[in-house]
């Protein structure tokens, strides 16, 4: 039955694509030249676009605090993880919101493989991590530090996993290595409301998220004491934040 619900949701997601197939055409050219400022600003209006018309489509009510919080250059975004619609929230959320980039994603390996969608995961510089190869895992993180170096901002979930809910997971030590070997900013997030919108029921439906952006990190030159246990800092951030949000 959830699979049959599902049909009109995969129809409209797929749509959501089809007004950024020109875009696709000048990112892969940029991409190709190694003209990577403008590259940046084509994955942006491609988010942007593409995540409103997710929110539009499926009438999403996003409620954006903090986008001041975001320092000008490359950052690693740093949220909890609650739904796939993770990533569309922080699309219509921060991408054009008179931030001027777009942000690439560490996702899972699994991801790579869905029609249309995976070709444009990597389009965007997202890199892909198997969880269960140590030595995938560190060359993804590479990748995505090698992307930080160009210019570009990275977006990661540190849980490892969805919650599928309103709580959340242990952070992963050594995850913001991404962040602490370039030296690049943290802007934590907290997500609040996304599992509503799909895992509560196994179909995506309408709802209200909270997509609050707290003040970034500096992490140049960071005491390497202070670096290992950045992680456990920012999940603590997040995690009172979220607990603000619901109330608790």
């Amino acid at each position: 039955m959830k699979v049959i619900r599902n049909l009109p949701m995969l129809a409209e997601a797929l749509k959501s694509l089809i007004p950024i197939r020109k875009i696709a055409v000048n990112i892969d050219r940029y991409h190709a030249a190694g003209e990577y400022e403008k590259e940046a600003e084509q994955i942006c209006i491609a988010e942007r676009n593409w995540g409103n018309q997710i929110c539009s489509r499926f009438n999403i009510k996003l409620h954006v605090e903090g986008l001041e919080h975001i320092p000008q250059g490359p950052v690693v975004f740093v949220s909890n993880h609650q739904s796939y619609c993770d990533i569309p929230a922080i699309a219509a959320a921060i991408p054009g919101r008179g931030i001027d980039m777009g942000i690439g994603f560490v996702a899972k390996t699994e991801l790579e493989k869905i029609p249309l969608y995976g070709r444009w995961i990597k389009r965007v510089r997202s890199v892909f991590i198997d969880r269960d190869d140590a030595r995938s895992s560190l060359r993804a993180i590479e990748e995505g530090i090698q992307n930080l170096e160009k210019g570009f901002s990275m977006g990661i979930f540190p849980e490892g996993h969805r919650s599928k809910g309103d709580s959340m997971s242990e952070f992963k030590k050594g995850s913001l290595r991404l962040a602490t070997k370039p030296g690049v900013p943290v802007v934590p997030i907290t997500l609040s409301g996304t599992w509503k919108l799909y895992e509560a029921q196994g179909y995506l439906k309408s709802g209200e998220v909270s997509v609050y952006i707290h003040p970034a990190i500096e992490t140049k030159d960071m005491p390497r004491k202070e670096a290992s246990e950045l992680a456990s800092v920012v999940e603590n951030i997040i995690r009172t934040k979220l607990l603000e949000l619901q109330g608790k």
